[in-house]
């Protein structure tokens, strides 16, 4: 039986909104981490059989199938094609999930999975074009609600019953842990480095250091008035990519390449479309349900911080060990470039499960029209 294992995983740094990675085009972004994975382990590009690429919001230059674009600028040959997926924020996690199943289908030998997006040069809502998404019957079946991520991670928080003070903490935790991660050198096996005006770019920009709750509860909040949810204890609004080589175990012998880890199980779950983020939740129920194991056998956990009340309310209901959550810091340090976003949590994961020796881990993340991926992760 056929298997889909992870030979390489790689990312750029983050950058912030109209930081210092908004001047590359996000299909060159792409093609530096494509091209990456070629050059470091040495494969013929010829052996891919295709280029599953997230992205979000496909306007202006990210429309006309970026996969294939990236593919190509990457300087792959043009008999591999690319395609182009759009799960929202889980988009290239989503990508890893299709080359899984094609690689234990047999439509592929190898694969390269990730995504991008420049939300600095293709801002959220630019591929509406004034539009809404939500016909008639859809307002009819939730009275006329259009969903809103803010307001779902204010209705979390207010569920949950997390304050404000909480929200804080932990996104003063989320970058304390980027911070000491990047210190002690966790990212540069995974970091691509990035030429640009500013100089070359190897580190994410978005970290803050030294930041305190008393300063957080400054800010206004976004959403509400009387709310919690503020620009310091939501994800940044950044640019980036992350991509990940897969294939057979098989074909991993047959090119003389050593696997890191195999997808061990992957599910989706879908939930309230108002309140939205709450997908990872029942994701990650039915994950572990179905790959056999419990909470407990899970030695690292990637729950990408949309909103602090996203991974703080799976981590309640879950009842998981929130030091082994995020242990690296998460998108409110880090930055969450939406399609992307998926890849490079799997990038951070697999190189921190090898780096400490665990054998499984489990990433999940909420998704625009309430919706989550779940996958987990054995190291080999």
């Amino acid at each position: 039986m056929n298997d889909a294992v992870i030979v390489a995983a790689r990312r750029t740094p983050t950058g912030k909104r109209e930081g210092v990675l908004s001047g590359i085009h996000p299909a060159d972004l792409s093609a530096l981490v494509i091209e990456d994975l070629v050059s470091t382990t040495g494969i013929d590009p010829v052996v891919l059989d295709d280029v599953i690429w997230g992205n979000v919001t496909q306007a202006g230059e990210q429309t006309g199938d970026i996969a294939r674009t990236a593919a190509l600028s990457a300087g792959l040959p043009e008999s591999v094609p690319g395609v182009t997926v759009d799960r929202q924020c889980g988009s290239s996690q989503q990508s890893v999930h299709f080359a899984a199943a094609g690689l234990i289908a047999g439509h592929y030998d190898a694969v390269i999975a990730g995504g991008v997006e420049s939300m600095s040069r293709n801002p959220m809502g630019s591929s509406l074009m004034g539009k809404s998404p939500y016909g008639e019957r859809f307002l009819a079946r939730y009275d006329g609600v259009f969903p809103n991520q803010g307001i779902g991670a204010e209705m979390i928080a207010e569920q949950w019953g997390f304050d404000r003070t909480q929200l804080d903490e932990f996104a003063i935790e989320s970058h304390e842990r980027a911070a000491a991660a990047t210190d002690a050198g966790a990212f540069e096996s995974q970091i691509v480095p990035v030429e640009t005006e500013h100089g070359t770019i190897t580190a994410d920009e978005g970290i803050r250091r030294g930041g305190t709750v008393e300063g957080l509860a400054k800010l206004k909040t976004v959403f509400r008035e009387d709310g919690v949810i503020t620009a310091g204890n939501a994800s940044q609004i950044s640019d980036g990519s992350a991509a990940l080589l897969m294939m057979t175990s098989e074909k991993a012998r047959e090119l003389g390449l050593k696997p890191i880890a195999r997808v061990h199980t992957a599910v989706l779950a879908g939930t309230d479309p108002v309140i939205m983020l709450t997908g990872p939740i029942p994701a990650t129920q039915k994950v572990l349900k179905r790959s056999g194991l419990s909470i407990s056998d899970i030695g690292v956990f990637e729950v990408n911080e949309a909103f602090a009340s996203v991974p703080l309310a799976w981590a309640k209901d879950l009842e998981a060990d929130t030091e082994l959550m995020n242990p690296n810091g998460g998108a409110i340090a880090l930055g969450h470039p939406l399609g992307g976003s998926g890849a490079r949590l799997m990038t951070t994961m697999v190189h921190h499960m090898a780096d400490k020796g665990i054998r499984y881990g489990l990433q999940t993340m909420c998704e625009g029209g309430g919706q989550a991926n779940a996958t987990i992760l054995e190291l080999l």
